[in-house]
């Protein structure tokens, strides 16, 4: 939004009318000649005692001998001719905003009938009514209760003050008004404030304000006004004056509005709408309020385009965050009193015009759709000081007459597709002046700038592009830097003390992801500066444990995960950490026991220790956290210490792969916030306690590769929003439960592999309509196989690329933020078993495979039409391959194998192009394979253990193959002769043609082969990070 840039332009348009009202008459009443009158002076003494003065503000009132004047005390100011009061100003804004009265205002106030100026503004006077006797000061002309913290309704009395020419009761959210009829009686008003206070009742709030003929200035704003019911008012009595309008932040969503405020269109002066839910196209008529200086619609919810005229007085417009579509008009370029132009968040679309206002301080058009590149004439404007051109789809290069503005402190060009070097002299010119620099999440290359002389640059961001080359040392002369901030580039060498020793400002230091970016910092330095976001990620920092962090105190972000620290964690450590409400150590080779300390985590803490060595037990203060990963260590004993902490806050807790032990606590009750429980891969045993049911919140439930034996308990399913259940390899027995598909139908991953789970499968699970992996292989389930698979809907769907969910996590005690998680999970996949993450959102996948199961396989199954795999080997299914399987286009894995199938297989089967394995061996199948390209490529052990098969890839020919006698005729020979010519001068012109002309462009073309090699490398980092992931 707009800052103060533009403001003394509008200010000195609203200066003659805006002037404080309520003083000029009292100008010539300053410095009492004639003592005070003593009944008034009993009367404030009587208000004092009704007063809490907890910072002394009153300590000029008093009885004693040198305060016997109350003309001289604080806040009161006398006529010099009749030593009556006539300004009571004890308003807290008025000279410390930290200092404040609070009580209740007395009646004994009453005695100052000839006050003509009330200020108590900013004081507490909570749970009190607005005091009724206000409306006696007949003579009062200026009134100021705002954020006084009245509550109840508005007094009507308040119509009593005739007089009146500016009342302000702003501030006081918790009172309220029915009617409006009172202001009726005050003619002589000229600025009326009632921001705040909540006027969704007053119906007729329009007429109410038409009826006040002397009206300069009206601010309702956040006054929950109801829309108008009728399109238009009459315009008799109405307020022929208004110069300032602020409607902002209420609820106003019709155009009734409109004709009612085209009523000022040749006075009005500044008019702000913003922050409503007005919709609709945005109106041509406001081109037509020809002395508009300030326009704000921003926050609505107006489309069509933007009209092509507006007022030319015109300095401040903004329309951000609302619907408007089409392009910019070049219209712009003429208004040449245009300070401000805020079009952010909009669906503008096009080119930027090449011109707009030279008299341009701030202009933002980010979050749109914008194209092309940025225009050369942009560095006409000399006055801008803040452009915004973020987030949109701009390309090209940074023009180099960027560099003649040099007034310029907010330059915002990321979230773009700008490209090219960026020169050594950016933005000189502004060198002084330039606070904001974000070039971040563009494809810029080559070497940083060199940023000598930026005296005032607070911000640097240049993180998420191609950048290489290293950090010049000219960093630390940015003596005001604050935010340090150049991820995932490829920058290289070391960063040393030299760049950062000036800092002493910064907060924010994040160079993750420069993985050849060594840190070369003293273990005992000491840096000026106190940090509190250090994201460091894939750099080089060890092999020692960075001791210079111990002197930050303030950090409440550290990651310096994947970093080569192969050490001891210090003691120091811990006590550093207590402060963090985010830790990320992962992805290092950190040894050692953690101490059992006494700590307590005050935020939400977000902890990630995993891929380490830690071992020993874990102690009790790390389940303290809100989001803790303890994954792929050595972490050894039980875990009991859970229920020891009490009501634990974690919504994420990941103790997997490790060497934990014992039963699982029953003590979950303790634990409903978790969303995410993953202890696979550890040696738990004994049964699931039935407490697991009170985890009413949880999304994924790994329990996977453990010891656990028994049913599952009957509790879970009070987990309805189970998305997860990953309970492969143990012992659990008994039935799978029919609950399950009855109450857990938001499920998308039922993995019940390797146990001894008895029975049939229940036709209940057929409710999971969200099912996209169920594996329930290497049981003693027996039975047939359900006809109504055909209800899994997601199996018949295409799927999003990964499974992520959002939920709410504790933060700040009280307080709680939304976060999200992307699920992973262990398959069975082409007969290893593998980790998906990033694609398991596009598995589609039944295994019922090493089973006891009969009967047919169900004609229903071929309908799940984007099911990539089916394994169903290893059972006693009889009867044919149902012939509608090559329905299933999507199939990369098939598996029959080890069955009583019998029959032909069915010629829709070669159909299937994506099919990577297939296996149908070791049934009864029959007759010729069908030919196609398909599956005559897969191996003959495919096919082996069915004596009746024959034809390719079999060797066994079936009945009626012709082998052919007649030897091939010359004109055949010399046919394919010429064939096997062409197919040779073909492959060695293509392969001149392709190497040379790629090799020897790079060879010779010095720019390409650095932009090559830069491409190979960031894309070698890429797959690095993805195989993290």
């Amino acid at each position: 939004m707009v800052g103060g840039s533009f403001q003394p332009l509008l200010g000195f348009t609203l200066l003659l009318l805006c002037v404080k009202p309520g003083l000029g008459s009292s100008i010539g009443e300053v410095d009492a000649e004639v003592g005070c009158i003593g009944r008034e002076r009993q009367a404030l003494l009587k208000f004092k005692q009704g007063i809490v003065d907890d910072f002394g503000i009153l300590s000029s009132w008093g009885n004693e001998e040198d305060k016997t004047d109350c003309c001289r005390w604080e806040g009161i100011q006398c006529s010099n001719l009749t030593g009556h009061v006539v300004m009571l100003d004890l308003g807290a804004y008025g000279y410390n905003e930290s200092r404040y009265l609070r009580g209740k205002i007395s009646p004994s106030l009453l005695g100052l009938q000839h006050l003509r100026h009330l200020d108590l503004s900013g004081n507490n006077f909570e749970r009190e009514s607005m005091p009724e006797f206000i409306g006696s000061f007949t003579k009062m002309r200026y009134l100021n209760l705002s954020s006084t913290h009245f509550f109840g309704t508005l007094p009507c009395q308040l119509g009593n003050l005739s007089n009146l020419n500016s009342l302000d009761l702003s501030g006081n959210s918790i009172m309220s008004s029915e009617n409006l009829d009172w202001l009726s009686h005050l003619s002589s008003l000229t600025h009326l404030n009632l921001n705040g206070v909540n006027l969704s009742k007053v119906i007729q709030w329009p007429e109410a304000i038409t009826k006040l003929p002397s009206l300069i200035e009206l601010h309702l704003k956040s006054c929950d006004l109801p829309s108008l019911a009728t399109p238009s008012l009459s315009l008799v009595n109405s307020s022929a004056s208004l110069v300032l309008l602020d409607l902002s932040f209420n609820q106003l969503h019709n155009a009734s509005i409109y004709p009612w405020l085209f009523n000022f269109s040749n006075i009005l002066v500044h008019l702000d709408l913003s922050y409503n839910l007005l919709r609709g196209s945005l109106l041509g008529a406001f081109g037509n309020m020809v002395s508009l200086a300030y326009l704000d619609l921003s926050k609505n919810r107006l489309g069509g385009r933007i009209p092509t005229h507006f007022s030319g007085s015109l300095v401040h417009l903004e329309l951000c965050n609302n619907l408007i579509r089409g392009s910019i008009p070049g219209t712009f370029g003429n208004m040449t009193s245009l300070a401000s132009l805020g079009l952010s968040r909009n669906h503008l679309k096009g080119k930027i015009p090449k011109s707009f206002s030279s008299s341009l301080v701030y202009l933002d058009l980010s979050r749109n759709q914008i194209q092309g590149s940025i225009p050369d004439t942009f560095g006409n404007m000399t006055s801008l000081r803040t452009l915004s051109l973020s987030s949109n789809q701009l390309e090209g290069e940074i023009p180099k007459s960027l560099n003649n503005l040099y007034k310029l402190q907010t330059l915002q060009l990321n979230r773009n597709n700008l490209a090219g070097v960026l020169a050594k002299n950016l933005l000189a010119c502004a060198n002084d002046t330039l606070e904001i620099l974000d070039l971040s999440r563009n494809r810029f290359i080559g070497s940083l700038p060199d940023f000598i002389g930026f005296s005032s640059l607070t911000r640097l961001e240049l993180g998420y592009n191609q950048l290489n080359g290293t950090l010049p040392e000219s960093i630390a002369q940015l003596s005001q830097l604050q935010f340090l901030n150049i991820p995932w580039n490829s920058l290289q060498g070391t960063v040393s003390e030299a760049h950062l020793f000036n800092l002493s400002k910064l907060q924010h230091f994040d160079l993750a992801f420069n993985s050849l970016l060594t840190l070369n910092l003293s273990s005992d330095w000491v840096p000026q500066f106190q940090l509190t976001h250090i994201l460091l990620a894939s750099c080089k920092l060890g092999p020692r444990f960075p001791g210079w962090l111990r002197s930050q105190k303030g950090v409440g972000w550290l990651d310096i995960s994947g970093s080569g620290i192969s050490d001891v964690i210090p003691n120091w450590f811990w006590n550093f950490s207590s402060h963090l409400y985010r830790l990320n150590i992962s992805n290092n080779e950190i040894t050692g026991i953690v101490p059992n300390l006494s700590l307590s985590f005050a935020h939400f803490a977000q902890m990630d220790m995993s891929s380490n060595r830690f071992e020993g037990s874990i102690p009790l203060f790390l389940f303290r956290a809100g989001w803790l990963d303890l994954s792929k260590n050595m972490f050894s004993g039980s875990i009991s210490l859970l229920c020891a902490v009490g009501c634990g806050a974690v919504a994420y807790l990941d103790l997997s792969e490790n060497l934990l032990s014992g039963e699982l606590p029953d003590c979950w009750a303790q634990w409903k916030g978790i969303v995410v429980l993953n202890l696979e891969g550890n040696n738990f045993s004994g049964k699931i306690p039935n407490s697991i049911g009170s985890l009413q919140a949880i999304q994924t439930l790994h329990l996977h590769n453990n010891n656990l034996i028994g049913e599952l308990p009957l509790s879970l399913k009070n987990c309805t929003n189970l998305r997860v259940i990953d309970l492969g390899k143990n012992s659990l027995s008994g039935e799978i439960p029919s609950w399950i598909g009855r109450s857990l139908s938001n499920l998308i991953i039922l993995n019940l592999r390797s146990n001894r789970f008895i029975g049939s499968i229940s036709l209940d699970l057929c409710q999971l309509k969200r099912i996209q992996i169920l594996d329930l292989s290497i049981n003693n389930i027996s039975g047939m196989i359900p006809r109504c698979f055909s209800n899994f809907t997601a199996m018949n769907q295409k799927g999003n690329l990964v499974i992520e969910y959002k939920y709410t996590i504790p933060y700040f005690n009280e307080l709680s933020r939304r976060s999200s998680y992307i699920d992973e999970q262990l398959l069975q996949w082409k007969g290893r078993e593998l980790e998906y993450k990033r694609t398991l959102g596009l598995v589609k996948s039944i295994d019922l495979s090493s089973n006891k199961l009969g009967g047919e396989i169900p004609r229903e199954v071929t309908d799940l039409l984007e099911l990539v795999s089916l394994n169903l080997s290893r059972n006693n299914l009889i009867g044919l391959i149902p012939p509608t399987i090559g329905q299933l286009k999507a199939l990369d894995v098939l598996d029959l194998s080890r069955n009583q199938l019998i029959g032909k297989i069915p010629d829709g089967l070669s159909e299937i192009t994506r099919l990577s394995v297939l296996d149908l061996s070791n049934n009864n199948l029959s007759d010729r394979i069908p030919l196609g390209t398909q599956l005559q490529s897969f191996n003959s052990s495919t096919y082996e253990g069915n004596p009746l098969l024959c034809g390719l890839p079999l060797l066994k020919k079936c009945p009626g193959d012709e082998i052919r006698k007649d030897s091939p005729t010359i004109k055949g020979y010399i046919r394919e002769a010429a064939n096997d010519l062409w197919l040779c001068i073909s492959i060695v012109l293509g392969f001149i043609i392709g190497f040379w002309g790629v090799c020897g462009t790079l060879i010779l073309k010095t720019s390409w082969r650095i932009a090559y090699f830069e491409f190979v490398t960031k894309a070698k980092d890429y797959l690095l990070r993805i195989a993290r992931n």
